[in-house]
């Protein structure tokens, strides 16, 4: 069978709009595109090269929307960075360098768990059934997030100077080890991160701010990694349906991203742990009786 026909535009373009929004929610994507190909009874398994090839795809543009979408940001932070190491040091009073660092401190773990682990989990965890209880524990991770969070005071008017402040470097590496949960489908990557500035004090609004600035050198650096996949063979038949699927991404993680900052001035995780039981129980029941 001609790898043409084992993805159609159709099929690229709902796991594209899928994965825009839900890599941005705390609700898993990997989990998402698991559990959605066997609902519908798509022949995709998410270790098939040509999948993983789409994926790449997919993950890039998500990657870029973030960059965008906090461009001032990063202006900001990788100015901060030039500073600290030309004073070889950071000042106190430095929240853009300091904001730097945690992000790096953050990255490290996150990238060396991701490049050792993730083949192996992959394949332990790949399917349909351990995605959907695995989902369930998603939910529930939210949910403790919320109930065990530390409310801090929030004494800087600056959303970036109130991350840098009330984030340890400490903190920053074990969020950033945190994230290799989302190796494993059903677990979620923007989750584990908001959880974790929860626990450390952050607003919700602030660590999901934080938890999108750490997914933008992660993802990014995962899919350009992987992209000369989609240039290689494992990638013919695919890139026009790669194409659409990360055009689809890109407008989802746009409309998420700009949603959820929004949606965390105010409101809390708890309807998304609610929706992962939910869904991870519903899809579990289905798959165990079919």
């Amino acid at each position: 069978m001609a790898l043409a026909s084992l993805i159609s535009y159709g099929q690229a373009i709902v796991l594209g709009l899928l994965q825009g929004v839900s890599e941005l929610f705390p609700v898993s994507s990997l989990g998402h595109s698991v559990i959605l190909p066997s609902l519908l009874g798509w022949n995709i398994h998410q270790n098939d090269p040509y999948f993983i090839t789409f994926l790449v795809a997919t993950h890039l543009a998500t990657a870029l929307v973030l960059l965008g979408f906090f461009w001032a940001d990063w202006v900001r932070i990788v100015k901060g960075l030039g500073r600290s190491l030309r004073d070889r040091g950071i000042d106190p009073a430095d929240t853009d360098a300091k904001l730097a660092w945690l992000l790096v401190v953050g990255t490290i773990p996150a990238g060396i768990l991701g490049l050792l682990l993730e083949n192996k989990l992959r394949h332990v965890f790949a399917s349909p059934k351990s995605a959907a209880f695995f989902l369930m524990l998603n939910g529930f991770m939210l949910y403790g997030a919320e109930l065990l969070r530390r409310r801090a005071p929030q004494v800087e008017e600056d959303d970036d100077a109130r991350i840098a402040k009330q984030t340890t470097f400490g903190g920053a590496f074990g969020i950033g080890a945190a994230q290799a949960l989302a190796l494993i489908p059903g677990f979620s990557r923007s989750g584990a991160t908001m959880g974790g500035g929860l626990l450390m004090g952050l607003s919700n609004k602030d660590a999901a701010r934080f938890a999108f600035l750490l997914a933008t050198p992660i993802i990014g650096a995962a899919a350009i990694l992987k992209l000369p996949e989609l240039a290689g063979s494992h990638g013919n038949g695919v890139r026009g349906q790669a194409l659409v699927g990360a055009l689809c991404s890109a407008l989802t993680a746009y409309l998420a991203v700009r949603f959820l900052m929004r949606y965390f001035e105010t409101k809390t995780l708890i309807p998304f742990a609610i929706y992962c039981v939910l869904a991870g129980l519903g899809a579990s029941i289905y798959f165990w009786v079919s």
